[in-house]
């Protein structure tokens, strides 16, 4: 198999491409860097386009060696044939090879193979060529041990056949195949479970084809069977059917041979229907798996590539009630200036004392922006800060800007061993303060000292392939960091560590050289730094930037193997490298032919004439926030028509979660999103996003609340009618704060298909909220 040929088939561009891609990874180079600094050879394949070349090529050179194994194997025995060695080579999947190899793989003898001992295989043959004989007759000359009487001679018959059935490649893959395009899911409740099961309620009557069965929706029903409150069925369809093509496959005269017939009939419920379910199963929850994985990458990138607020002092609260808001100060480059604890709630309700205590601390400290984590208290703790704000302003002073910030994964960052190491000395619950600071600075910096899986953006994450949540995830941090760059003279050892080609040993080798030596004052003299040898230097340098040192390129994404480009650029314009940076007007008149060779190409001109004109840019978006509505604290708060401001917490399949500071989070359903019809809430929204929304529906009992993006959408309204039914389902937002996490284990995702029509109370339900 040409793995190059066959990946470049599939993604649709050239396989020279491919080729070049699948050697620079054998070399070594990492994604990111073959993305951003060999366009030439790859074509300018994209981080996901290479990703996808990596995890195919591994899967298919799997395949290759597996086929190699196989076709030894059979060698040996002496029955490969070169028909057989052909469909092997031939094998797109592993599946199919696996079906190839099956009448040949070494097995437990089986009552088939008991038959064929005893010399029956003759008698099945002329079962099948006399399909009008009398069975007792034909099985009386076949008598023999263990097959006394004709009734045990053509059960042995009967089991020679099925087991042909079984072992029929051709046959197996057709039947798993049409068994996928037409069968169906069907859910039930088991008995004397409806009680237990409430949350699954939706499936206790259910019945959707495999086909059109969506991600989220195939994990609810999963789980829903592991907790034993739903019992599935996989409906193949009309067996009839199934039955006929094993007849026709084999020529079997079954309307001829009453036989025949029942024994196509059993090895169709007995064999092919079990094993092509097991086959369906895993199919559904592979593409299940797939579905959530997506989700959880899309989400997770939102989150890391979220606005920062940048270097200004900052004074981290984290609210809470009984043990008080734990509260941290912050410089601009986030080291932590001061710590304390306040009381303005229940039950110690001192709340003029931390007023007093948080201003003054502010003041003295310059506190620009104010940190508020969205758990617990914390519109009672954002009130808090508006009147130390105010009390400031009042005094003469800046007025510092209150921020509510997602807290999720901040406790799980204070009791971890890397917060432990960083503040040795800080009590854990302070710990969550600083880190809820420092992520409204640079919500990438600090995220990545957390395990994303606790960040709480995902759907199902513990029901999926948690090897495969690991690597798909480190891609999309991976992928993040380089994608922003990292500043070598501030940078943590975990932020570091996710830069290409550095390991974290490499990590904390830098950051030991910066403490020994203090800043770095130039890119070369990273190679100084023990362990970091030319191939790490080559692989990170493009992602490191130093902000005022030597060389101004140093602060760009303009690697240092391509300063002599940089160098000719000035040459020609007669102008020094700091007067070309920023130059626009010069730069727009330069044609990167001019300066392309053998080694630098068009495509890499391009971008360093790019980084020239805008050198070191942020990708990520200018920093916003949410003005939550003055007097709405609680769901109680809310009245259907209110028009809000909030920020997206989390995106599924079925729509999207917002967060309008009510500790409860709303549901914008997918059908109310846009008048056009959306396939994928993630085109709309984003998470993090801030967004308005009109409240539709609240349901105060239950803490639902219903909202719209269509502002101009009237409360009570059918909802419009969808082209499909599958966009909703599988809970996956809901309350904020902490529980986020707690959410995304998806302790109630489930859902049904919206048939169109219904009211936002439908939507709702149907998504388990």
């Amino acid at each position: 198999m040409n793995i190059a040929a066959t990946i470049a088939g599939e993604l649709g561009v050239k396989e020279q491409f491919v080729d070049a891609a699948l050697k620079l990874m054998a070399e070594g180079n990492t994604v990111p860097f073959i993305a951003r600094y060999r366009k030439e050879a790859t074509g300018g394949l994209d981080d996901s386009q290479l990703r996808i070349i990596e995890e195919r090529s591994t899967y298919l050179r799997e395949l290759e060696e597996r086929k190699e194994a196989v076709l030894a194997a059979i060698e040996e025995q002496g029955k490969l044939t070169e028909e057989l060695r052909a469909l092997i080579v031939a094998c797109e999947t592993k599946a199919r090879l696996e079906d190839l190899y099956l009448p040949y793989k070494k097995r437990r003898k089986t009552k088939a193979d008991i038959a064929r001992e005893a010399g029956l295989e003759p008698l099945t043959d002329k079962l099948i060529e006399n399909p009008s004989a009398d069975p007792s007759e034909l099985a009386g000359e076949y008598l023999t041990e263990g097959f006394e009487d004709t009734k045990k001679a053509l059960d042995g018959a009967r089991s020679i056949l099925i087991d042909r059935f079984a072992l029929d490649a051709d046959l197996v893959g057709e039947v798993r195949e049409r068994m996928y395009s037409s069968g169906s899911m069907n859910a039930g409740v088991v008995e004397g479970k409806e009680a237990e099961g409430t949350k699954f309620k939706d499936y206790f009557e259910f019945s959707e084809p495999f086909e059109k069965l969506p991600s989220h929706r195939i994990l609810a029903l999963l789980r829903g069977e592991n907790e034993g409150v739903l019992q599935l069925n996989l409906d193949a369809g009309d067996d009839a059917v199934y039955e006929g093509l094993i007849a026709d496959r084999f020529d079997l005269d079954v309307a001829s041979s009453r036989w025949l017939a029942d024994a196509v009939r059993w090895g169709w419920r007995t064999k092919l229907s079990i094993s092509s379910g097991l086959d369906v199963r895993m199919r559904l929850k592979e593409k299940a798996e797939e579905g959530a994985l997506k989700v959880f990458a899309t989400n997770l990138r939102d989150v890391l590539l979220a606005a920062p607020a940048g270097q200004r002092a900052t004074l981290g609260l984290d609210p809470g009630y009984r043990n008080g808001v734990k509260c941290a100060v912050v410089d601009p480059t986030g080291k932590v200036l001061a710590t304390t604890i306040v009381y303005p709630h229940q039950p110690q309700q001192k709340w003029a004392e931390a007023v007093r205590e948080l201003a003054s601390l502010s003041a003295a400290h310059s506190v620009d922006l104010m940190a508020i984590g969205n758990g617990t208290a914390s519109r009672e703790t954002e009130k808090l800060a508006g009147q130390v704000a105010d009390l400031i302003a009042q005094a003469g002073g800046a007025r510092p800007t209150p921020v509510v910030v997602s807290e999720a994964g901040a406790s799980v960052y204070s009791a971890s061993q890397l917060a432990a190491d960083e503040f040795p000395d800080m009590d854990v619950s302070l710990r969550g303060a600083v880190s809820i600071a420092r992520r409204l600075q640079d919500p990438l910096a600090e995220l990545v000292k957390i395990d994303p899986k606790a960040i709480g953006v995902g759907q199902y994450q513990h029901d999926v392939n948690q090897v495969a949540l690991a690597r798909t995830l480190d891609g999309v941090v991976e992928a993040a960091v380089n994608g922003v760059g990292v500043d070598l003279n501030t940078a943590s050892a975990p932020l570091l560590e996710r830069v290409a080609g550095v390991n974290s040993t490499i990590a904390a080798n830098i950051v030991a050289y910066r403490d020994e030596n203090g800043m770095f004052a130039s890119r070369k003299e990273l190679k100084k730094v023990p362990r970091l040898g030319p191939k790490a230097f080559e692989q990170s340098a493009g992602f490191l930037r130093i902000n005022g040192g030597k060389d101004p390129l140093d602060a760009s994404a303009v690697h240092p193997e391509a300063y002599p480009v940089v160098a000719r650029i000035a040459e020609k314009t007669g102008l020094g490298v700091s007067e070309l940076i920023g130059n626009s007007r010069v730069l727009a008149k330069l044609a990167p032919s001019d300066f392309a060779d053998e080694t630098f190409g068009v495509p890499t001109v391009t971008d360093i004439i790019a980084e020239l004109d805008k050198p070191g840019r942020d990708p990520r978006p200018e920093f916003k926030t949410a003005t939550f509505k003055e007097g709405v604290d609680k769901v109680s708060d809310l009245k259907p028509g209110m028009i809000l401001e909030g920020t997206v917490t989390n995106v599924a399949a079925f729509g999207a979660f917002i967060d309008v500071g009510v500790h409860q989070d709303g549901l914008v359903h997918v059908s109310a999103m846009s008048r056009k019809f959306v396939s994928d809430p993630h085109d709309v929204v984003r998470s993090g996003q801030v967004v308005k929304v009109k409240v539709m529906e609240v349901d105060v009992e239950r803490q639902r609340i219903g909202l719209s993006l269509r502002l101009d959408d009237e409360p009570g309204q059918p909802a419009p009618k969808r082209r499909n039914g599958n966009n909703d389902g599988g809970r996956s937002g809901g309350k904020n704060s902490r529980r986020t996490s707690a959410r995304s284990s998806g302790r109630s995702d489930r859902g049904r298909a919206d048939r169109g029509g219904g009211s936002m109370a439908d939507a709702l339900k149907k998504a388990g909220f």
